[in-house]
Formats: structure tokens, sequence, C-alpha cells
């Protein structure tokens, strides 16, 4: 589910939140980085088990309207799109994700009603509800698939009473939601009718190398903080050094960790990949600076001949 920079953005948010030293305790701050990546599963599993809420959901208000005494024409025949949704019914329907979300204790949304009622309003006065439900064909999987993907992005993801819940319920779930529904929609965008349960649960990270390089990458940037920021120090003369006490000040110290303690990685995939990261999270000019830096820092080790590279662009 996490590829390399969700697994940067990880370990930049857990350095920056570190204000301590290299004497502080590696192994706790080491497990509040795997606990932090692992939270971020249980916040994907979370907005799927909203969706299996708002399906939920769609099927009570029809049978309401179908049970009111003074009901119209329209509320004893309402639209069942929504309902018979194939995407969302095959979500419902797998036996494998209903277990994991109740292994982790997330099926709390009927205790949290208040935010699927807010978020299913919200649909049914969209155009995009409007759209899908006026359309007289019968719709297939890959037009089901589409109402999904519009509602997820355009009203459930920018939901901002949605994103104060989370803010509660567990802190660093805000800085996860860019990423997590960013795997969302991919996860979603691939699924078919034929797909196994399985298709709706990735592994967190895509191999043992991958979880290994979140924990190296932190543990070789922690344990050496002051000598990366000694080193930046001295390309940084003419700037202003409030800007090396920000995220900037990490995200070089964490390339400098790259160019340094990972030989495969070459020097321009570490520099691009800060650069979209700053580009994102940091201030305006931030890349700009960054690459400013990096680009002085790699010409210097390849003219001393240090720091050689090994890899073919992997990521």
């Amino acid at each position: 589910m996490l590829n390399r920079r969700h697994i940067r953005i990880k370990v930049m948010q857990s350095m920056y939140a570190f204000k301590g030293t290299e004497s502080d305790d590696l192994i706790k701050e080491q497990k509040f980085l795997l606990h932090s990546l692992d939270n971020m599963y249980d916040l994907y599993l979370s907005l799927l088990a909203l969706l299996t809420e708002l399906h939920k959901k769609s099927k009570n208000h029809n049978e309401k309207l179908q049970k009111k005494l003074l009901g119209t024409a329209a509320d004893k025949n309402p639209d069942l799109k929504f309902q018979e949704n194939q995407l969302l019914n095959c979500i419902c329907s797998n036996t494998m994700l209903k277990d994991v979300i109740s292994s982790h204790k997330l099926n709390f949304w009927d205790l949290e009603f208040e935010y699927v009622d807010i978020l299913f309003k919200e649909i049914l006065k969209s155009d995009i509800y409007k759209e899908y439900t006026k359309e007289e064909e019968v719709p297939t999987f890959k037009r089901d698939k589409q109402f999904v993907l519009d509602i997820f992005t355009e009203i459930i993801a920018p939901n901002e009473k949605l994103f104060d819940f989370f803010e509660d319920k567990k802190l660093t779930w805000v800085d996860d939601l860019p990423v997590v529904n960013t795997a969302m929609l991919k996860v979603l965008r691939k699924l078919k009718l034929t797909s196994p349960e399985t298709a709706l649960l990735p592994e967190l990270y895509k191999d043992e190398e991958d979880k290994e390089f979140a924990i190296e990458l932190f543990k070789k940037t922690f344990l050496n903080n002051s000598k990366f920021a000694e080193e930046i120090n001295g390309k940084t003369t003419n700037w202003d050094s409030e800007r090396l006490a920000s995220l900037d000040g990490v995200l070089l110290k964490m390339a400098l960790c790259e160019f340094q303690k990972f030989p495969s990685i070459p020097h321009k995939v570490t520099i691009n990949e800060y650069l979209e990261i700053a580009k994102e999270y940091s201030t305006p000019k931030s890349s700009y600076f960054i690459n400013g830096i990096l680009d002085k820092i790699v010409k210097e080790y390849q003219a001393d001949g240090v720091h050689i590279k090994t890899g073919r662009g992997l990521m």
C-alpha cells in the first residue's frame, strides 16, 4: 500500500516531531515510527468501514421512504442505484475485510452515526448523485466504480467535519489522510468484480525491504543528526538559519543520509523525491533552497570520489 515516498514522508514527520538528541532512546522513537506506520493501515480500514456504513445507510433510507404512510410515488419506488452499487456490495460482502475491521476494533461508525448522516446527506444533494441516478440504463460495474470514486474524491475526502473527527480519534491520522486517501483510490480503481477478497487488503509494505528502508532511514538519520546538521550548515552561510530549523532542515538531513548510507539509491532519485515532498509539505521556496544545497553537496562528493552510488534507479 505504501510506496517509498510515503515512507519518506512518515520518517520526515517522525524526525520533525522529535526534538531530542542522538543520546535519547532510539528504540522508543523507532517503535513510535513503526506504530505510526501501522496506524495508517487502521485509517485505511476505517475509511472502508465508512463506505460500508454509507451503503447500509442507503438501504435504511430507501426502506424508510417506502414505509412512509403518506409517501409519494417516488417514495414508494426510490432509486436503488446507490443501494445496489456493485462496488459497494463487493466491499460490504467481503468477509475477510469484516474480520480484519472487527479484529482491529474499527467498526465504530454505528456509534459515530452523525458523521455518516452528514456525508450521506451531502451525497444525496450532490450533482454526482443526481447525474448517477437520472441515468436510465442499468449501471455497469465500471460506472458504479466511478460513482464511488467520485463521491470519495469530491465529498468524503475533503469533508472538514470528518477531518476534525479523525484528528480527535488519532492525532497522527491528520497527517496520514492525504497518503491514505491516495492509497484508497488506487486500490478501488484496480478492483474488478472477479477480484479476490484480498484485493481490498493490500500489504502495508510492498515487501520486507521497504519496511527495512523505513527503519534504516529513520535510525541512520537519527544517529547522525548532528553530523548532517554540521555538514549542511557549512553550505548555507548565506541562508536564513531559521529555515534549517524547519522542515527543510529535516529533509536535507534525510537526503544526506540517503547519499551516504544507501549506496543503491542514486543521487538523482533522492533529490527528486525530497524536492517533491518539499513542494507538498514545506514553503513555496523550499524546493529551490533544498535543490541548491543538495546539488552543491553532490558535486563535491563526485569531485572528491566519495559516497559512490551503485544503484540503477531504485526508488
